[in-house]
């Protein structure tokens, strides 16, 4: 009797503690669930992204509070980029982009355009097309202001070149965005030329086109045009098979990518005459192939 009652009790100290550790079993499960749905969350901020705001353009005295509002940072990088269209100590690049979703505290990599604009070699144009002139030119940054056409054998070559009013030598460091004066060999005698068909074609070679043939292109007019490629020509002035003079300029229209019309004419102006002492002057024209009518014309 005594040794059954000792196994009853036994049973039932067992049955108790496997409650106990059920119900210890049951807690810890408990807590671990709630460390996972509210603990860890509140320790890393797991699901409380933050959206990048788009920050092109904000000078670099603002960045940090707007960034502050946000609970973002930033840090500039060792880019330089200068861009003349935008003023110095702007944001022109960032990383992550607009948009994109991150935690808080997270820094912004920034790129800002520099205050000045950084220095590059003058190339040597002499005894090459204007062609080649044009495309060297633009490789560095630079671009040619106004092509002088003199009378020499040596045609539609370049035979000097100019900055500032002044000879420029190959080597010489300045700042990228400069515009340089080209005195270009007219032949023998002044020509007139024919205007090509220019519609249909990139407005690039377009321009490449027209310093091939003596000519420039003028003023162009951007408007949007549904069903034709962005870029192109759709409409010239003087029209195709024209005579003009020995460097004219010649007016384009070209498709814009986005809707935006332009509807001012171009207003075509007297050749630019330059003041310096150049013999035998031909024509002179300006490159103004990246102003558009409205800046141009106002």
């Amino acid at each position: 009797m005594p040794f059954l009652m000792s196994s009853k009790r036994i049973k039932k100290m067992i049955a108790i503690l496997f409650l106990h550790v059920g119900l210890i079993s049951g807690i810890l499960c408990g807590l671990i669930w709630m460390f996972f749905q509210w603990g860890l969350p509140a320790i890393t901020k797991h699901g409380q992204a933050i959206t990048v705001p788009n920050l092109k353009g904000i000078p670099i005295e603002e960045l940090k509070e707007i960034l502050a509002t946000r609970h973002l940072r930033y840090k500039l990088t060792e880019d330089i980029i200068y861009l003349p269209s935008y003023p110095p100590s702007v944001v022109l690049e960032q990383y992550p982009k607009p948009g994109a979703h991150v935690k808080e505290g997270r820094s912004i990599y920034i790129t800002l355009n520099a205050a000045q604009p950084p220095e590059v070699v003058m190339p040597n144009l002499v005894d090459g097309s204007v062609r080649n002139a044009h495309i060297t030119l633009k490789s560095r940054g630079l671009a040619y202001n106004t092509i002088t056409y003199v009378t020499d054998i040596a045609k539609n070559a370049v035979l000097e070149q100019w900055y500032n009013g002044k000879p420029i030598d190959p080597g010489t460091r300045i700042p990228q965005g400069s515009k340089i004066d080209l005195i270009v060999g007219a032949g023998l005698n002044k020509h007139l030329v024919v205007v090509p068909d220019l519609i249909g074609m990139p407005a690039e070679e377009a321009e490449l086109l027209l310093l091939d043939a003596g000519m420039c292109v003028g003023k162009t007019a951007y408007e949007y045009i549904d069903l034709l490629q962005s870029g192109t020509i759709f409409q010239q002035q003087p029209k195709v098979g024209s005579q003009v003079n020995l460097g004219d300029p010649i007016h384009i229209w070209v498709v814009e990518a986005n809707p935006h019309t332009i509807d001012v004419e171009p207003k075509i102006d007297e050749p630019i005459i330059g003041d310096k002492p150049i013999p035998d002057v031909v024509e002179i024209y300006s490159d103004s192939s990246m102003l558009s009518i409205e800046s141009d014309l106002q």
